[in-house]
């Protein structure tokens, strides 16, 4: 990557699937004769990622040979190292209406039409080859596993051509002013004099552990790109609204806004740990970002993969294949003796020295009105939560 230009998009082109209004008003007209398919909440997802150029180089949905090639070998039918298959899904009764060829209007479940999308290819979805490849398990109480699980036996695949990527009645905030695709990330960057950019995922509230991870992260680059999920999650997960009023007021407090930027990735959750973390850094990478952050079980879900697993995968792939720089670091904690945030590989481990806080022990503190040590989490972050744990 020169000095003086942003990083590549990944296969070296920024997708941009949204149609001209011109073309918007074509395809409104022409979808009126169209077979449907009504989008679920990942598809919804996974189609405003491909046509924003999130998901490039995908165009559209994977046809068959992507599709086994990713499974197997994380990678397209074109060589472009890719790990998890962006499919669209159908049950038989919807397939029955669509042929090879032919086109079909995609519909959020509101009723919105939301794009049409040129079949090329309609196969059978091949879940036993999907699922333990991508997941590393075949467990129904996998989310990500049961939810593929419960998809259509049939995948339609081809290129979209997207009207919009708003649903008319979708419920809850949308994010406008801070849901900024990558070629807008990008010109903020450019704007803003940055050239090499960390970014940290999260669907969590930022606590002290990751607070440190970011300022970590920000030493070493121009700028830090807080950006988080905001699409389907698991039931269970903090709002997407109560978590944005977390960063923007741990923002305010605790970083320095002429070198931090928060953003938010409407991706769906899969909770694919070591795949699901090459995903994100390739999506970044698309977003303008150098460095992403890769902490302990990214994109983990129960115990299903290993701790650091999701670092170990970048491995397999060759020099060159990913350009976005992984920022590997170990689960970080405050050391009482330290007095400061730690980690394995700065400050020794001693028996009790460290504050550690399970998730229910956190959540037990926040409904009973209690804040958790301000050596886990900062005050204001901490009221904010107590007052959404203790209305749910």
């Amino acid at each position: 990557m020169s000095k003086r230009t942003l990083i590549s998009p990944h296969g070296g082109t920024l997708v941009n699937r949204i149609a001209s209004p011109d073309k918007a008003k074509q395809l409104k007209s022409e979808a009126k004769g169209l077979p449907k398919i009504t989008l679920s909440a990942k598809q919804a997802c996974d189609l405003e990622m491909i046509a924003i150029g999130a998901f490039s180089p995908l165009a559209g949905f994977v046809g068959k040979a992507d599709f086994e090639r990713v499974c197997k070998e994380m990678h397209l039918a074109g060589g472009a190292a890719w790990p998890i298959p962006v499919t669209l899904a159908v049950d038989d009764a919807v397939k029955a209406t669509l042929k090879e060829g032919g086109k079909a209007a995609l519909a959020h479940h509101d009723g919105t039409l939301m794009a049409v999308i040129n079949i090329n290819e309609i196969y059978p979805h091949d879940k036993k080859l999907e699922i333990p490849n991508v997941f590393r398990t075949e467990d129904e109480a996998h989310p990500g596993a049961k939810a593929v699980m419960d998809e259509g036996d049939w995948l339609v695949g081809g290129p979209i051509d997207v009207i919009t990527v708003t649903p008319e009645k979708e419920p809850g905030e949308q994010f406008t002013e801070h849901r900024l695709p990558p070629a807008k990330t990008r010109q903020s960057f450019t704007d803003r004099g940055w050239r090499t950019i960390a970014a940290f995922q999260t669907r969590n509230p930022i606590h002290r552990a990751h607070e440190y991870l970011t300022k970590c992260a920000t030493e070493i680059c121009d700028g830090l790109l807080i950006h988080p999920l905001v699409g389907e999650t698991k039931p269970g997960d903090i709002p997407a609204d109560v978590r944005m009023n977390c960063y923007q007021t741990i923002i305010k407090h605790y970083y320095v806004a002429d070198r931090t930027m928060l953003s938010v990735m409407p991706a769906a959750m899969r909770y694919a740990g070591p795949r699901e973390a090459v995903l994100h850094a390739l999506v970044r990478q698309n977003y303008g970002v150098s460095h992403f952050i890769v902490g302990r079980d990214h994109a983990g879900v129960g115990n299903y993969y290993g701790t650091y697993d999701a670092q170990l995968i970048f491995d397999e792939f060759d020099d060159g294949e990913i350009l976005i720089e992984p920022l590997k670091f170990e689960h970080a904690a405050y050391s009482k003796k330290a007095q400061g945030m730690v980690s394995s590989k700065t400050f020794p481990k001693i028996e009790g020295d460290q504050i550690f806080l399970s998730g229910t022990k956190v959540r037990d503190l926040l409904k009973e009105g209690q804040r958790p040590p301000q050596e886990f989490s900062r005050p204001e972050v901490a009221d904010i939560l107590i007052k959404w744990a203790q209305s749910v």
